[in-house]
């Protein structure tokens, strides 16, 4: 599996440290993991509750990680299965680069453009005062966003690639807000790896 740090930059947001790697899985490796993922996590549709209303996810979800500690976010509480293979040699190499130990990985599956994740921060208790994210993007090209919490004039955008890694740490989830927006252009299949820590 090929990991390459040199088109590397660093968003340079107030009140943050996200780092985009444009290029963390070759090609080849990034269309493989796709197919195994597309076609082995276990993708389901939950109910969360939102501002007192129950709806279905705008997509599909699944929770892996090496411990079986459960993950809890906007009312809903998911049981971890066992790490694939797959999962762990990414996760490998996300400790490596990173310094991090990351035990989960919440992947989520966006069918088309129809599917979604609004405006959120990770910041729940479990993932620690400074959680670092690790969000590796297989599939279809999306658009990320960002907004940062009491400064109306930091926003940001971001095409997330084939085969890409963002990282956020430090401060950033007290700060900013993330969302992946719905879009009427032809998008392809997205699946998005999200690793973090939770013990």
């Amino acid at each position: 599996m090929g990991l390459f740090n040199s088109k590397e930059f660093n968003l340079d947001l107030p009140d943050s440290n996200i780092t985009y790697y444009s290029i963390f899985l070759d090609h080849q490796s990034a269309d493989r993991y796709f197919q195994i993922f597309l076609k082995d996590l276990n993708w389901q549709q939950h109910d969360i509750t939102i501002f007192g209303k129950k709806m279905p996810q705008p997509r599909l979800t699944a929770l892996y990680a090496v411990n079986e500690v459960p993950y809890s976010y906007s009312n809903l509480t998911l049981i971890p299965k066992k790490f694939t293979p797959e999962l762990l040699e990414i996760q490998q190499k996300l400790n490596v680069l990173t310094g991090k130990d990351f035990t989960h990985c919440l992947a989520n599956f966006y069918r088309d453009g129809n599917d979604s994740m609004g405006w959120h921060s990770d910041d729940e208790k479990a993932l620690g005062t400074n959680p670092v994210i690790a969000s590796v993007s297989l599939g279809g090209v999306r658009n990320f966003q960002l907004k940062h919490k009491s400064r109306q004039d930091q926003k940001f955008k971001l095409d997330l690639e084939h085969g890409s890694l963002l990282l956020m740490a430090g401060t950033t989830q007290h700060f900013w807000k993330h969302q992946l927006p719905k879009t009427k252009k032809q998008v392809a299949p997205r699946i998005n790896l999200t690793f973090r820590t939770i013990l």
